[in-house]
């Protein structure tokens, strides 16, 4: 124990907790100078006054949000018990002016659709056939892309956010959103990561919708952020509910993954022995993706990992996971945590080769200066990295790996741990 001035003691942990406090505070106020846009865009304009060069991005919404009761907001950042649908069109001005990678604000209302992105159709579907009927009418050549938002979201935000990455990326895809309760304020990051779990049952039904209707061949998931962890949460659910995942689920895209490490390693084994194709976007000068790991525990998230070190070079590589490295890639964003979305080549290689299910090669990679990818290996099951290894999950990707004698049998209990038999929810 330390003093200092007025005779106060000072213990080593309240040290620890200022240094804490003194490193996250301006993490924070960039968090919250961050979404200073104008709000209440969701009021369609009328189709008569949208330039005829426009493109039009239609997607359908999905959303366990409660409903607002004004027509410009649709919904709140609260949690309702009934999700709901909405047949949403987002117009993206045609202007030479605008960068890719980038979303129009409207600097007033209404939106001027020649500079701004702009709604031109919102239709809630009130039942599953409607919702069914509006996937036969969009259907594109049977590929689905389901994006999930990340932390301090509006529903608006989502849905601008999404309707740029579909147009930008150019991904031939019917676009479904998925957009989870966030109250989109910085200090309800608790709140908001408890609206994820809130929701897993939520998006575990929509996908299972997407999965069984006959004009869907297949699905990529897109997540973002804290949105990732909803995303492998429903998965991970619907794994242990089936006691596999659906055929049609082939792509999963996480993006600046705000998930533990170890969580992760958990997740995954309890995905099943047959996984979709997984690509990661990290990078570690994620400032958004720090301040969350400073207020979980200091333990490591997952979208900031160092891909090229060891342990995680070698186990994502024999679990079959693909990851981009995007540190060194310059972003508008002040903290660093939406590359993947502003990045021209990054929206491009979702659209034009990752939905597909394509795999990257070292020859192929090409992505722009400063991007690099560790290519995954051709291992199908992370708890096969290594005959005489034995890795629990939390192992796994923290490289607490222990090689047991040769001559030794896996025990039943090992066995589930590495993922080869079902465990329990």
């Amino acid at each position: 124990m330390t003093s200092v001035s007025n005779g106060m003691p000072v213990t080593s942990s309240s040290l620890q907790r200022f240094r804490r406090i003194a490193i996250t505070m301006p993490l924070v106020l960039a968090l919250s100078a961050c979404g200073g846009h104008v709000k209440g865009v969701m009021q369609p304009l009328n189709l008569a006054a949208e330039p005829k060069g426009n493109a039009v991005v239609d997607m359908i919404v999905a959303t366990s949000r409660q409903p607002s009761d004004d027509p410009a907001t649709l919904f709140t950042g609260e949690r309702s018990t009934h999700p709901s649908i909405t047949d949403v069109a987002v117009s993206i001005p045609s202007n030479k002016e605008r960068v890719s990678g980038t979303v129009q604000w409207p600097k007033k209302l209404p939106p001027n659709p020649e500079t701004d992105f702009a709604v031109v159709r919102v239709k809630p579907l009130t039942n599953s056939a409607e919702g069914h009927a509006w996937l036969s009418q969009h259907s594109k050549g049977g590929h689905a892309m389901v994006f999930i938002h990340g932390f301090n979201n509006t529903y608006e935000d989502s849905v601008f956010r999404f309707a740029q990455i579909v147009h930008d990326s150019g991904a031939d895809v019917t676009p479904v959103l998925f957009t989870w309760p966030s109250r989109a304020k910085v200090f309800d990051y608790n709140y908001d990561k408890e609206s994820t779990n809130y929701s897993r049952t939520s998006l575990e039904m929509l996908l299972k919708a997407l999965v069984e209707d006959k004009n869907v061949k297949d699905i990529t998931i897109l997540a973002h952020s804290m949105g990732t962890w909803l995303a492998m949460e429903s998965i991970r659910q619907m794994a242990i509910r089936n006691g596999t995942l659906p055929k049609k689920i082939e792509n999963v895209i996480l993006a600046s993954p705000d998930i533990d490490v170890d969580v992760f390693a958990r997740q995954w084994s309890e995905l099943g022995g047959k996984k979709p194709n997984f690509t990661i976007f990290v990078s570690q000068d994620d400032r958004a993706l720090a301040l969350s790991r400073y207020i979980s525990g200091d333990v490591q998230r997952l979208g900031q990992i160092n891909p090229a070190e060891e342990p995680y070079k070698t186990k994502l590589e024999a679990a079959g996971i693909t990851v981009v490295d995007l540190t060194k890639v310059k972003s508008t964003d002040r903290l660093n945590h939406g590359k993947f979305a502003e990045s021209p080549e990054i929206v491009q290689l979702i659209g034009q080769r990752l939905v597909t299910g394509q795999t990257l090669t070292d020859s192929d990679v090409g992505l722009g200066d400063g991007i690099t990818a560790i290519v995954a290996g051709t291992a199908n099951n992370i708890g096969k990295v290594a005959a005489t290894t034995v890795a629990t999950p939390v192992d796994i990707l923290s490289g607490n790996v222990k090689p047991l004698p040769k001559k030794k049998k896996p025990s039943n209990l090992d066995t589930t741990l590495q993922g080869e038999n079902t465990p329990l929810n």
